[in-house]
């Protein structure tokens, strides 16, 4: 190199790369490879390499090709037996040896790239020197920036295990310190490749770099580029799709062939590496010409990848394996941190045996096909539903509406987010959960001694205070919560009110309990918010309005199924290694967190709901026993259905995925009837498989204590003096309340009737009021058969003075000529003293009056 040309460069603007080996940079770096006789001696001019031969001494000299991600194996079960679900990797590879590689694509790469591979130890003296030459000329042209096929493999090395460091911010800076072309980073790249050649062979070397580089869309390595953009194996490429795939590696984000407006570019650099291919005869002059004529669109045939759970096996199973890799990136036998975790879910080997069913859960996407289309327009609709297996935990379904698609701008018919499972593995806050809710405080009544057949209110009222929490007193200033229908008033059982699904009355369980207790106990279930945070347990969230996964409410209601005992969800039954070693699944984790009888009384409850409440018509035609519970929100935006046999409980969700507030019960599906409304009988069309092959069994009757708990019977105080009600009511355990006076039958001054009813169950210190009677009204007496004399005369003991003859007749039999047949108001009815009390006599066989009666 001449002092001129040097002086030159100095002028001219050049690349990172020429500027890196221009002027000085270069010179040193030539003269100090000379020097530490890494390249043959070549005379280059004006060199000084003293002061540089201990920067070069001190750098790295090792780095290792290492082990490229093998295949990571997702299996399912179908028809009870083991099928694969999944291909999945870190990152979209298959790694391919080296005589399975096309000739083609080597000779595009050693041609394109570095033609001196085969001569060289890693660095290529006379590659530098052209590079050098170029960046003098004011470009690099052809000769690149000198870096070989081995420097080249040095920074994809340092690339990847830039992106297996544990935090973004160590990613980000490792990985710009990777492609930084400095004279330093230059410095390094090229001691590293020379120790390469030294370790590793030229195919190795050749195979390493084919197996790891980047090719843009996602994929890695020649195998899954060829598969993504040709639709066919590595192993075979014709001339012009070898060099196109070679083309993309210098700049993979505007040469890959994704999308036909990278194509100009692609074919710049593809012509570039042909015509090297044929200058070093590896194309014959018509292979040339035919590559050269070509057009990408003749030949890309672009392809969805094979590997990833978007193309899982199985309708809709991408959600469920998408999980089910966070799970096992969290596990044990993979390593103690998450760091050797990571490496080695990287390095693969695994087959993982995942719990799902893919023939269920196919079955129940569909049913969410036809019943929450994913192409609603009107609002952002979301569904899932989610099976679990009672006595283990194991997860059956992940079915949901939407397709799986972890593309950043995906169609409004498919995303990211993993709605049944909380933010953590799957990007979703959950959804409040409305009366589904209501389980835990059912729970924990029955666990505080209470009775289904105790009496609760209904009726709608200021409920600001009453409330206990933690043991302290609540304040819910204001609070006055409604029904879902207003027909709900009036005193119901614990039963019913569960069937029925009453707000109030819920709520009026609920003071009789501590909000921290019905918490407790929904955290014993497993029970936590999708979104890490505290459960509330304030008045409002007995109704449901903690945002919970389906998921963790599907294992919830599995804990009634199985008995009481809660099984944690578990996703993978078994890891075998590279080595075919089996490391086991995840632990199976129960434990009895609900006595049986609680369990057993509750599921009876919500028998109830499907016999004669909310979700009539979810019962299978098998006639397997099951118990369900709806839920809906105060907007009916999230609708929901937890239920299940003695086998495998399932929850069903659906609702506004975006936070709006669209009303599901004003929409309709293309199945008909509204989405709210169909609830029952999707769950139920999910459920009849599921029975069919896990046949679930009767639930253990409740005992006759376990319905009444420690309930009182309202005493009958009918008749009773004020001060008689009183002291009965006090010894029965309640609080007496005047209800005041009514017009009635009786006494004035005594009792006319009790709300509850006598006879109803009620927990000590609840309120009982009385009522009495003004003494305005008398029981209409049975005067029937009696003559219209007599029944005068029985009519006006009774205080009734204005009685009056019909004029009409029924008919009689001859015997029963001109006696009463019946009286308005009825015998038993209470009547005002007052009223007029019309009597209605037997006339003749033809209902005529007969001449006697006259």
């Amino acid at each position: 190199m001449s002092a001129q040309k040097t002086s030159a460069s100095r002028t001219k603007p050049v690349s990172a790369v020429g500027a890196f080996i221009g002027f000085v940079g270069f010179s040193v770096l030539a003269g100090l490879l000379v020097t530490i006789g890494v390249t043959p001696a070549i005379a280059v001019a004006g060199v000084t390499t003293t002061s540089t031969i201990g920067v070069f001494e001190s750098l790295p000299e090792y780095i290792e090709i290492g082990d490229l991600p093998q295949r990571n194996e997702l299996y399912a079960y179908q028809n009870g037996k083991s099928v694969r679900l999944a291909t999945v990797y870190d990152q979209n590879r298959q790694e391919l040896k080296f005589d399975q590689i096309s000739d083609q694509l080597k000779n595009a790469a050693i041609d394109g790239e570095d033609k001196r591979f085969y001569d060289h130890g890693g660095v290529d003296m006379t590659s530098l020197v052209r590079a050098g030459v170029g960046s003098l000329a004011g470009g690099l042209g052809e000769s690149g920036g000198g870096s070989t096929l081995t420097m080249q493999l040095v920074r994809n090395i340092k690339m990847q295990q830039a992106l297996e460091l544990p935090t973004q911010e160590e990613r980000e800076k490792a990985y710009n310190d990777a492609v930084e072309q400095t004279i330093p980073r230059k410095l390094e790249e090229m001691k590293l490749a020379i120790g390469l050649a030294k370790k590793y062979t030229h195919k190795e070397i050749l195979t390493g770099y084919l197996n790891i580089a980047f090719f843009g869309d996602g994929t890695y390595g020649v195998q899954a580029a060829a598969q993504h953009y040709f639709n066919k194996d590595a192993t075979n490429l014709s001339p012009q799709e070898a060099a196109s795939i070679l083309a993309i590696v210098q700049s993979p984000n505007t040469r890959n062939l994704s999308d036909p407006k990278y194509y100009d570019a692609n074919v710049a650099r593809r012509d570039v590496i042909l015509k090297s291919m044929y200058a070093q005869k590896h194309l014959t002059k018509a292979e040339y010409d035919a590559a050269i004529a070509s057009k990408p669109a003749d030949y890309v045939h672009l392809t969805e990848p094979t590997q990833g759970c978007k193309a899982a096996v199985g309708d809709g199973a991408g959600f469920f394996c998408d999980y089910a890799v966070k799970v096992v990136k969290e596990m044990s036998q993979l390593g103690g941190s998450a760091k050797e975790r990571a490496t080695a879910w990287r390095n693969g080997g695994y087959k993982i045996q995942t719990t799902l069913d893919v023939g269920l859960n196919a079955q129940q996407k569909q049913l969410l096909n036809v019943h929450d289309p994913k192409t609603e327009t009107a609002f952002a609709l979301g569904s899932t539903m989610n099976s679990v297996e009672a006595s283990t935990g194991r997860i059956l379904t992940m079915a949901q509406n939407k397709d799986y698609d972890q593309a950043l701008k995906s169609a409004s018919t498919s995303t990211s987010i993993n709605y049944a499972t909380d933010y953590k593995y799957g990007g979703s806050g959950g959804f409040q959960t409305g009366s589904t809710y209501k389980v835990f405080t059912l729970l924990d009544w029955l666990k505080e001694g209470h009775g289904l057949n105790e009496s609760v209110s209904g009726a709608p009222r200021l409920m600001s205070s009453g409330w206990t929490e933690c043991g302290q007193p609540y304040y819910a200033g204001g609070y006055t919560p409604k029904n879902d229908s207003p027909g709900e008033n009036g005193n119901y059982t614990v039963a019913r009110a569960t069937a029925l699904s009453v707000n109030v009355a819920f709520l009026n369980m609920a003071q009789k309990l501590d909000l921290c207790d019905i918490k407790k106990t929904a955290e014993d279930l497993g029970v936590h918010r999708a979104d890490g945070g505290e459960l509330k347990s304030n008045p409002t969230s007995v109704l449901g309005i903690n945002e919970i996964a389906p998921l963790t409410m599907a294992s919830a209601y599995a804990t009634i199924s199985n008995g009481g005992t809660y099984c944690k969800p578990i996703a993978i039954d078994n890891i075998t290694d590279a080595n075919g070693k089996s490391l086991g699944g995840q632990p199976k984790e129960c434990s009895q967190v609900l006595d049986p009888t609680v369990a057993a009384t509750a599921a009876y409850a919500m028998r109830g709901t499907i016999q004669y409440g909310t979700a009539v018509g979810a019962q299978t035609a098998d006639g397997t026993q099951m118990f369900a519970k709806t839920g809906t929100t105060d907007e009916a935006d999230q609708i929901w259905l937890v239920g299940g046999s003695t086998k495998v409980a399932t929850a069903y969700w659906q609702g506004n995925t975006d936070g709006g507030k669209t009303n599901l019960r004003h929409y309709y599906s293309g199945a008909g009837g509204s989405y709210a409304s169909a609830r029952a009988d999707v769950w139920r069309q999910a459920m009849t498989p599921i029975n069919a092959q896990y046949p679930g069994e009767a639930f253990p009757a409740p005992t006759a204590s376990a319905i009444r708990g420690n309930s009182v019977a309202v005493p009958n105080l009918a008749g009773k003096t004020t001060d008689e009600a009183r002291s009965l009511v006090a010894s029965a355990g309640f609080t007496y309340v005047d209800g005041g006076t009514q017009a009635g039958a009786g006494t004035a001054g005594t009792v006319s009737s009790t709300s509850p009813a006598s006879g109803s169950l009620l927990s000590k210190g609840s309120s009982v009021t009385v009522y009495t009677t003004d003494g305005s009204q008398a029981a209409v007496p049975n005067v029937a058969g009696k003559s219209v004399e007599d029944a005068r005369s029985q009519l006006g003991d009774a205080g009734f003075t204005n009685v009056a003859v019909s004029d009409s007749y029924q008919k009689g039999n001859g015997k029963q000529e001109c006696r009463v047949a019946s009286v308005d108001p009825g015998v038993g009815s209470n009547a005002a003293k007052s009223a007029e009390v019309t009597v209605t006599l037997f006339g003749d066989k033809d209902g005529k009056a007969p001449e006697k009666c006259q």
